[in-house]
């Protein structure tokens, strides 16, 4: 098992400036990261929904912590190696939120044999047959939920599939397996900028979940639980009937994907990589900074929309994005800031040291570039470094 995630780290006794860091540095603003949990926990109380929300991004005790406003759970995990680290902090429900392979059945069993209540998720009868073949090895019953897929993005079985639905449930039928409900995540509202859009998207997502747990309380299933969640449809639902819980979790951080489609402002952003000015190719129009690919991540997911931020937004110290100012280009540990219209003319002609902050495209993909956060307080000072861990 990994080793267990350190307690919460205590406040750095003199806060430091930006200058003090070793760059590059991932930076985490306590202030905006405060307002975007209070958004998503207003809306989901106005909306009378309970939250679990998704820790893949995090990953970081204190800002769990600081997404439910209290110690623990219940969460969402991406990896079983989340559940280990979490339930050593007294964490005790979780659902792991991709499709569970037969190669972690005895991982699964070491969860529960710790006394957790754990939830999986998959989405075909052979999967279903292979837990059912390995649950009589479980010390307490192991809930699942059937993926639906309402917006053919990725997995899951249609809604409207009554025989697929309905054979995955039959072929759960284990005494130490109970069959909870319905989970789906609407990723094609990440392809779906404006709030029209957005609001729409939350509407198929639940629809089509609350219709595919209908199927199966039909049939005699009890299926208690209706789970969905992204961030964009999570902050964008007008109404949620019929759903029991929602998961996001980018939300915590925002980042120019969320910018792109509505969902954020840039100054809503959380997260930025701290960089270093190291050099210039002034005759190209470039600006040389030491956060390459490593730090940055290669992620372009806001590629496509209307505005392309290349690698991510350049900002000053204080967080002011530099208006045209983009990472054009990325090298291992290089990155080439220049403007985003091309022009050589125009060069960010700083001095060597000057440092940067860059907005991320994929909070996820940075964040997970890094071994801790470097905690900003209102007046931009270093108050606390908050670990964080990666792997499964």
């Amino acid at each position: 098992m990994p080793a267990a995630h350190p307690a919460t780290p205590a406040p750095l006794e003199t806060p430091d400036t930006l200058a003090t860091l070793e760059t590059p540095a991932l930076l985490l603003d306590a202030a905006r990261m405060a307002a975007n949990i209070a958004r998503l926990r207003a809306r989901l109380q106005a909306l009378g929904v309970a939250a679990r929300p998704h820790v893949k991004t995090a990953k970081c005790l204190p800002v769990v912590q600081a997404m439910l406003g209290a110690a623990t759970g219940p969460i969402t995990v991406s990896t079983l190696r989340e559940a280990d680290e979490f339930a050593a902090h007294g964490f005790d429900d979780f659902c792991y939120a991709v499709g569970l392979a037969p190669n972690k059945h005895d991982h699964v069993a070491r969860l529960l044999a710790r006394g957790l209540r754990l939830t999986v998720i998959l989405d075909s009868v052979e999967a279903a047959q292979a837990l059912a073949a390995a649950a009589a090895g479980f010390a307490r019953p192991l809930g699942v939920l059937i993926e639906v897929d309402c917006d053919d993005h990725r997995a899951g079985i249609a809604p409207g599939d009554s025989a697929q639905l309905l054979a995955v449930a039959a072929a759960l039928a284990h005494p130490m397996l109970r069959l909870d409900g319905v989970l789906t995540h609407f990723g094609a509202s990440y392809d779906q900028p404006g709030v029209a859009a957005l609001r729409a998207s939350a509407e198929r997502e639940r629809a089509g979940a609350v219709a595919a747990a209908g199927v199966l309380r039909a049939a005699g299933h009890a299926a208690p639980v209706v789970s969905v969640g992204s961030t964009p449809t999570a902050l964008f639902a007008d109404a949620l009937p019929g759903v029991t819980e929602v998961r996001a979790g980018v939300y915590v951080f925002q980042d120019l994907v969320m910018a792109g489609l509505g969902v954020c402002a840039p100054e809503d952003i959380a997260l930025s990589v701290l960089s270093s000015v190291i050099g210039h190719q002034r005759a190209k129009g470039w600006t040389l900074i030491d956060a390459g690919w490593m730090a940055l991540s290669r992620d372009r997911g806001a590629a496509g929309q209307l505005a392309d931020p290349g690698y991510g937004l350049v900002c000053d110290a204080a967080g002011r994005v530099l208006d045209g100012w983009i990472v054009a280009a990325v090298n291992q540990e290089h990155g080439i800031v220049r403007h985003r219209s091309g022009d050589p003319a125009r060069c960010l002609d700083l001095p060597v040291g000057t440092l940067l902050r860059i907005l991320p495209n994929h909070a996820c993909a940075t964040a997970a570039q890094h071994a801790a956060y470097q905690v900003l307080d209102a007046a931009g000072r270093v108050t606390a470094r908050w670990p964080r861990f990666n792997g499964w």
